[in-house]
């Protein structure tokens, strides 16, 4: 399935939308295979404690090599999808690996993803969004992501520290929820949600007896460019993959796929 003027108009609206089965349950079960067999996704994965001590478990890079998880972050799927949002040539930001266990897996506090990207790395304007792709089934029960629809129309708000994160002020997060709904995005492995930078979007603890894994890649208009905390990847234009996810990529990741250090 092709993102369509519809998805688009809904993105612009709401400030996310969900494309479902983007990816073939193939193509994910492949995804996840290398997810979990990784030794280097292994040794480079760190965690994020929320506000009541629970962590989340995370791995981020930024540059695009030859592996299986650098091909799905230039998928054509995605790419072009993200330049029609975006209204010109797209750059990778970044892509990070989610790993929320069963019943340790912690929450993540409202924010938005702007809030970290215009005060810690230097992105001038909000010509960003980020692309989630579920590997396992997200639910209610196992912290799924929850938005508040509408809000990237709010612009960027004020954030600081919770626990071991950065989120929103929730005095504007409590306003904004009394008159925008909020939605919990249960969804498939292979469906796929585009959101805007600015979308208040939080999720909770997992606390059920199923894992909720999913990759986020983040993508930036490459005129864009930081003027801190650099990565070349930021804001050189990428080559959209048309190959098959299944044969035409290498497994797993390298050691030189400028991984965040914790």
């Amino acid at each position: 399935m092709s993102f369509t003027t519809e998805h688009l108009e809904t993105y612009q609206r709401d400030g996310y939308v969900i494309v479902r089965n983007l990816f073939s349950p193939a193509e994910v079960e492949r995804l996840y295979a290398v997810a979990v067999s990784d030794d280097v996704l292994s040794q480079k994965t760190y965690a994020r404690v929320d506000a009541s001590g629970l962590k989340t478990r995370l791995a981020l890079w930024y540059a695009l090599d030859d592996s299986l998880y650098s091909k799905f972050a230039r998928s054509a799927r995605i790419v072009q999808a993200v330049e029609q949002i975006l209204g010109g040539r797209a750059a990778h930001y970044h892509s990070k690996l989610m790993q929320k266990e069963p019943r340790t897996g912690g929450a993540w506090e409202w924010h938005q993803d702007y809030g970290y990207w215009y005060k810690n790395n230097g992105f001038l304007f909000p010509d960003m969004l980020s692309v989630l792709t579920a590997l396992t089934p997200a639910t209610k029960e196992n912290g799924c992501l929850q938005m508040i629809k509408g809000s990237h129309r709010m612009g960027r708000v004020e954030h600081g520290f919770s626990g071991g994160q950065v989120g929103a002020d929730m005095e504007k997060v409590n306003e904004a929820l009394k008159i925008m709904p909020l939605e919990y995005l249960e969804m498939e492995p292979g469906d796929t949600a585009f959101f805007h930078c600015n979308t208040l979007h939080a999720s909770a603890a997992n606390l059920s007896d199923k894992p909720r894994w999913s990759i986020i890649t983040a993508y930036n208009l490459i005129s864009n460019k930081p003027y801190k905390d650099i990565h070349e990847s930021s804001y050189m234009p990428i080559e959209p993959f048309t190959g098959d996810l299944l044969t035409e990529a290498k497994m797993g990741i390298t050691e030189t796929a400028d991984f965040l250090a914790k």
